[in-house]
This record gives C-alpha cells, sequence and structure tokens, in this order.
C-alpha cells in the first residue's frame, strides 16, 4: 500500500487491511513519514505487485489520477480509480484490476471500508478473460515489456 502522504484515510486503510488479515507493505510516506513523489509511489506499488512480492496493490493520491496513471505504466498492472463501492466491484469483476487507487480528497473512511468491502468480496469473472486479455496485446504492440524482470 502506497500514498504520496500519509493522512488519517490512509492510517484507518492499513488498520481495515491488517484486520482482515492482509499483510500490508508500506511504500511512499506510509513508510518514510515525509510527502514523497506521487509517480515514484505508484512505480513502487506497481512493481511489487507485477513482480509478484505482493498479490494486489491499494494506492493514494490527493485525487487519486496521478498514482493511477504511473501505476499503469508497469507491465501487467490494471490500476483502478474507485470512487464508490459498485466501481469497485466493476474493477474487479470485469477488469480484473490488480491495484485499487482512491483518492485522499474524497474519500471518507466510512466510503473506503465500502470499497474494501466490494474490492474484496468481488471475484474476476472468468468469461471477462479475452476482453481483458487484449490489455496484454496492447502493451505488445505498443512495445511495452511484458514480463517484468524479478530482481534477486
Amino acid at each position: 500500500m502506497g500514498s504520496d502522504e500519509r493522512t488519517y484515510l490512509t492510517d484507518f486503510v492499513v488498520e481495515e487491511l491488517q484486520k482482515r488479515g492482509h499483510e500490508v507493505i508500506k511504500v511512499g510516506a506510509l513508510a518514510t513519514n515525509k510527502v514523497e513523489p506521487w509517480p515514484l509511489v505508484g512505480e513502487e506499488v506497481a512493481r511489487l505487485v507485477a513482480e509478484k512480492k505482493a498479490e494486489e496493490g491499494v494506492l493514494f493520491c490527493w485525487t487519486g489520477t496521478g498514482v493511477c496513471i504511473a501505476a499503469n505504466k508497469v507491465p501487467g498492472i490494471k490500476a483502478a480509480l474507485c470512487f464508490d463501492a459498485e466501481t469497485a466491484r466493476g474493477a474487479r469483476l470485469w477488469d480484473h484490476a490488480n491495484i485499487l487507487v482512491m483518492s485522499l480528497r474524497l474519500t471518507s473512511p466510512v466510503v473506503a471500508k465500502e470499497i474494501l468491502d466490494s474490492w474484496f468480496n468481488t471475484p474476476y469473472d472468468p468469461k471477462e478473460k479475452p476482453v481483458v486479455d487484449l490489455l496484454d496485446e496492447i502493451e505488445r504492440r505498443s512495445g511495452m515489456r511484458r514480463e517484468v524482470a524479478v530482481n534477486p
């Protein structure tokens, strides 16, 4: 989980994830307690997921847009900016998203909890795999690396 700044919301989500039994790897301001560049935070969380050092990721920045863009630059990542539970459900069900992104500005703890409930309770729909696989094809056509090298 990463954010460019540490806030009440990020602390709440860390605690909520831990309550649900998830191991939380803190990135960016959550690890350093100082403001960090959002592109690097987005990339670091995305690499952890792409390199299979984390099963999924959660990211925050003021709007959520910046870290979402940064994360989606890493091959194999499908980061989804979610403002409500229904968007999170769709991101999992149809898009097979592997990084949840939320806005620090617009997300309350109550809404964050609803988003987390939906995210973790919605499985990928296997019928959507052929469509989601088109993302891999787009990555190949654009010259993005298909596989991310795992650092020793």
